[in-house]
């Protein structure tokens, strides 16, 4: 059986719940065997846990300091080593680079931001805005996938997890960008956005800044990320980073609430493949309503405030 690697995706030392839904997925396609860069012995029993036969541990010498180009190199690498059925990533900024120059390397095809993975390595994609949905299938070389996070629920395989060691020789032109500095962004107790299973957000109904406290309150009890609408940051109301659509973040959470929200196509394709969406707008017209499972037409500073208190009974 042929391996399958997944790049991981770790944080303070514990594996993102992407990577094991990629592990998942993997398991259908073949065998599956994990990447990380630097030390895996710490993450090595949670990818065990989720399937992986094997982790690879590329010496992280070469990596920390730099940008993607020195990880696509060691990627390509490893490729020629183990000639795997396919290659898998998460679907964030980084990695989607990571696996567009990797598919450049090794004369693959590519396949972003896919909703699902067939067993023949076919990938299932929302496309146009979200308006088609297809089925495309690379048709030369290893096929490199990036993956949406919450595209299928992680199931444990328990598998053997032995660490190997990979020695790879990363080229002076790779290592042209480097990092400088890096700053860390203060995080709350709420999960990040493109991998939080619900998610919250609102748009240029919720009127100014302050009123993003009525979405804390309701996300809390939720225990969801909040985002929002490119016009609510584009007023400043909340950082850019929070920006769910086309040029902000794109997720496929379990339940997505649109609070306040029009439904621009730029945001609808960022948010649509969401399992449950629930729209909260007073404007019955509001086109977020003709993507909506559950609609609710009212004014949202009535409809929040009780929707959190009657969530905050249920979940006491």
């Amino acid at each position: 059986m042929a391996e399958v690697l997944v790049l991981v995706d770790a944080a303070a030392g514990t594996v993102r719940k992407a990577t094991t839904e990629l592990l998942t997925i993997a398991a259908a396609l073949g065998e599956p065997s994990a990447v990380v860069f630097g030390s895996a012995d710490a993450l090595a029993p949670a990818l065990a846990e989720y399937g992986a036969a094997k982790v690879y541990a590329v010496d992280g010498a070469d990596f920390d300091d730099y940008l993607v180009a020195p990880k696509a190199e060691a990627l390509a690498q490893l490729v020629a080593q183990t000639s795997p059925a396919a290659v898998l990533v998460t679907s964030n900024a980084e990695n989607k680079e990571i696996a567009a120059r990797l598919a450049v390397k090794i004369g693959s095809g590519l396949l972003t931001d896919a909703v699902a993975v067939n067993p023949d390595a076919s990938a299932v994609q929302s496309v146009f805005g979200g308006a088609m949905t297809v089925t495309s299938k690379v048709t030369v070389g290893v096929p490199v996938i990036t993956v949406r996070a919450n595209s299928v629920e992680p199931k444990a395989a328990p598998a053997a997890g032995a660490v190997v060691p990979v020695a790879v020789a990363v080229s002076a032109g790779a290592k042209a960008a480097q990092v400088l500095e890096r700053v860390s962004e203060a995080k709350g107790s709420r999960p990040a956005l493109a991998d939080a299973a619900v998610i919250v957000s609102g748009g240029r109904g919720m009127g100014n800044a302050d009123n993003f406290k009525l979405l804390e309150a309701l996300a809390d009890t939720l225990g969801a990320a909040i985002g929002a609408s490119r016009a609510a940051t584009d007023a400043g109301w909340v950082p850019h980073t929070m920006q769910v659509g086309q040029t902000g973040v794109t997720v496929s959470p379990q339940l997505y609430l649109a609070v306040g929200i029009s439904g621009a196509i730029q945001h609808r394709a960022g948010m649509q493949t969401s399992k449950t969406i629930v729209a909260i707008n007073k404007d019955p017209e509001a086109p977020i309503f003709e993507l909506a499972d559950f609609g609710v037409v009212g004014d949202l500073f009535e409809v929040v405030p009780q929707l959190t208190e009657e969530l905050a009974k249920r979940t006491a």
